[in-house]
């Protein structure tokens, strides 16, 4: 059963949304967040990524830094770029990308569901990266960006939506830069709240698609902060998060690749040598490869495209964590083959989300940064599923999604 409410939206009047957003806190560094906020003291970056406001190159961890966030944050309201809704709330956000329009409801979720497991999860977390979130919530008694959730589709929903975007959207922009789509509808019949809610509660889990540590942060303050409370009741907003809920026939996952620094002392045909242990390995040619299907991979390396197919017996497609092709790559070509342990903290590897396409692992290898890339075949939302319902965690950056919500459209307080 799947715990949400409605909320008093924090959000900009139409006429400033596209100043005040802004793409998510942890898809850009510091820099280019400077850079894209620059002339505009609206952009919610002043927020996500208050170090902006500071000399390049102060650490956007310092104390400082977050209270710079709650004082941007106060500024915000104070000059009504930022406006609170009178009464509670759940919010229709879509997102279009390559003429594909993907519709999720805006929605408290509840903390208890997140610490007792009801809101599943299918990646680690990192301490450190919680801690830093962790501080942002507290420092602003907020959340700022939403996160990301995926739930099982439900038919009487679809058509909720689907009566509720017939309507004009309050925000419709297409953002600078990636060229897509945000839409944005505000859901404020009691009825159809009411029967929100109650459907939601037939819902049996939610799943994070992307915002673990978002996710994480969250229901970790709400837990402190009832701690904190000698009169809690459990019914106080800090019991609950934002998060936008996606059905998952909706979603798709798209590839996650690898680049590595080097071949681990071997030459190019020692390295492809070793692989036809437990590849069928085929040359390809100049021109890009796609894998084009599971346990099927790209290879590029020396300027030359290889299929990779992993031989029979080298997977096991009945364990919902050994089927995965990250797996599969992760344990037969990065530990055995070039050395690479731990995915999480090897300075040797970086992580390329597909939206950039495989140009960008042969530019990255033939720039001389890296010295071979690897892409694979995304993993599905079955199989995220599958995951998250058995209790297991996949390998470090499996999944990719776009579009990335897009931050500032609607702010939680937990006030």
């Amino acid at each position: 059963m799947a715990i949400i409410k409605p909320f008093k939206g924090i959000r900009p009047p139409k006429n400033l949304v596209e100043k005040v957003a802004s793409r998510p806190y942890d898809v850009l560094n510091s820099e280019e967040a400077r850079i894209e906020a620059e002339g505009n003291p609206m952009s919610l970056y002043h927020i996500i990524k208050p170090e902006i406001d500071f000399v390049p190159g102060t650490d956007e961890h310092e104390e400082k830094v977050y209270n710079k966030a709650a004082e941007n944050f106060a500024k915000f309201k104070a000059e009504k770029w930022l406006i609170q809704d009178e009464t509670e709330k759940y919010y229709v956000y879509a997102q279009t990308m390559n003429g594909k329009t993907q519709y999720g409801l805006v929605v408290c979720a509840n903390v208890d569901d997140y610490l007792n497991e009801n809101i599943k999860k299918h990646e680690l977390t990192r301490r450190d990266k919680e801690e830093d979130r962790m501080k942002h919530v507290r420092v602003n008694n907020a959340n700022i960006e939403p996160v990301f959730f995926a739930y099982p589709h439900h038919d009487e929903l679809d058509s909720i939506v689907n009566e509720i975007i017939k309507n004009e959207a309050i925000y419709n922009f297409v953002a600078p830069g990636d060229g897509f789509g945000h839409h944005f509808w505000i859901i404020d019949n009691l009825q159809m709240i009411e029967r929100i809610t109650e459907i939601f509660k037939s819902i049996p889990s939610l799943y994070i698609a992307d915002g673990h540590h978002r996710s994480a942060a969250a229901a970790l303050v709400g837990n402190e902060k009832r701690l904190q409370n000698p009169n809690h009741t459990g019914n106080e907003e800090y019991n609950f998060f934002m998060a936008v809920c996606f059905p998952d026939n909706q979603l798709n996952i798209i590839d996650y690749n690898r680049v590595v620094k080097d071949l681990n002392n071997l030459s190019d045909e020692e390295f492809l040598s070793k692989l036809t242990q437990n590849f069928e390995v085929k040359k390809m040619g100049a021109d890009i490869y796609k894998p084009n299907k599971l346990h099927n991979f790209s290879l590029y390396l020396s300027g030359l495209w290889y299929s990779l197919t992993a031989k029979e017996g080298t997977y096991d497609d009945n364990d919902p964590i050994g089927v995965l092709d990250v797996t599969i790559s992760s344990n037969l070509i990065l530990d055995e083959v070039l050395g690479i342990k731990d995915l999480r903290s090897d300075k040797r590897i970086d992580f390329v989300g597909g939206i950039r396409g495989l140009s960008e692992l042969k530019q990255r290898v033939d720039s001389g940064e890296m010295r071979v890339a690897l892409a694979l075949y995304p993993v599905s939302m079955k199989q995220l599923i599958d995951i998250a319902d058995s209790g297991n965690i996949m390998p470090p950056k499996t999944t990719w999604f776009e579009p990335k919500l897009r931050s500032g459209l609607v702010i939680h307080e937990l006030v």
